[in-house]
């Protein structure tokens, strides 16, 4: 009897592999919080820091940045995240005195509450109390990922799979924004690559493109919120994250650390839309002056400003290198290097 539910287990499981290798997927790793944690761990005294969003996490080639500013980045850009939680961490730091590179997408950035913020603070709660069980499930299952295609958490499990089924919204009861599926390896310096089927036009890239819009746009008031108190309190709460920011950056250049906001490319339906929401003159404009730290956007520079996000969003694998060169000799200046 064990002998055939082993028999069974394993063709199930290897049909399985076989299906999902068939529809594109491929071994790779999950960009979980272990994994960050991972990362996270490696942060030195003097280290480089990418910090953000899923942006440079696509955007910038580690060995590119190694070469141009002669130290290996240490990558904590989590995807679906506020930044400001990870760059207060490293602010409050007593250890870190490096340098920190910081995308800034506004509209993420200045998020008061909600999933984004929660995808950060979710990461860094993991750094500070992960289980030596954790640590060691962590390490059999980078393993696992790597060899396994269909071992996507964020893609393939129950769950997930269950969240696909068309249910319409109905009182009470709304349907949460799709996320994105599966379009990018990890390898275990948290670098990420845009695959090669979502790169070129195609079904895949252009359901990403439509899903990216309803997750960059904030939610309706909640109804048990007067609009008149709801306002108000959102303004405050953008207002202190500005000061929050300040204050944060004021500790690491107190300790020698140096910091550059960057704002990397975006294209599309997308990028009309964060204009939109988010006005430069108002958030990033402002951020510069309020925290006197650098910035390099990328619309300034027409070499920065010749790439094309396929999804609207990051850019593909080759492209992430050559607007790695192309960003150096920036990054070289803001940082006074």
């Amino acid at each position: 009897m064990t002998v055939i539910v082993v028999l069974i287990v394993m063709a199930a499981a290897g049909a399985w592999e076989l299906y999902v290798r068939s529809i594109g997927y491929a071994p790779t790793l999950n960009d979980t919080e272990d994994l960050w944690t991972q990362t996270r761990r490696a942060v030195q005294p003097e280290s480089l820091v990418i910090v953000g969003d899923s942006r440079p996490l696509f955007d910038l080639d580690l060995d590119e940045l190694e070469k141009g500013l002669g130290k290996r980045p240490v990558q904590l850009a989590l995807p679906g995240s506020c930044a400001y939680p990870v760059l207060a961490d490293l602010a409050n730091d007593e250890r870190f005195h490096g340098t920190i590179i910081c995308s800034i997408v506004p509209g993420m950035f200045f998020a008061p509450g909600g999933p984004l913020l929660e995808t950060s603070e979710k990461a860094l709660s993991r750094y500070r109390k992960q289980t030596l069980a954790q640590r060691a499930s962590h390490h059999i299952g980078m393993f696992l990922e790597e060899h396994v295609a269909f071992l996507k958490q964020e893609d393939l499990t129950l769950e997930r799979l269950l969240m696909r089924l068309p249910i319409p919204n109905r009182p009470n009861a709304q349907v949460p924004p799709t996320f994105p599926p599966y379009f990018q390896t990890v390898d275990r310096e948290r670098r990420a690559r845009m695959t090669e089927k979502c790169a070129q036009p195609g079904e895949l890239q252009t359901r990403i493109q439509q899903i990216w819009l309803p997750l960059f746009t904030p939610p309706p008031p909640p109804s048990y919120v007067p609009i008149e108190v709801f306002g108000p309190n959102m303004g405050k709460a953008v207002e202190a994250r500005f000061q929050d920011t300040a204050k944060a950056v004021d500790k690491l250049r107190a300790r020698g650390g140096k910091i550059v906001f960057v704002r990397f490319p975006h294209n599309g339906e997308l990028k009309a839309l964060e204009d939109r929401l988010n006005p430069r003159a108002r958030d990033w404009e402002r951020l510069l002056n309020d925290t006197k730290v650098p910035g390099i956007y990328y619309e300034d520079h027409p070499e920065l400003a010749s790439f094309t996000c396929p999804e609207w969003s990051h850019l593909s694998a080759g492209d992430s290198v050559e607007f790695t060169k192309r960003l150096v000799p920036h990054l070289r200046t803001a940082l006074q290097l």
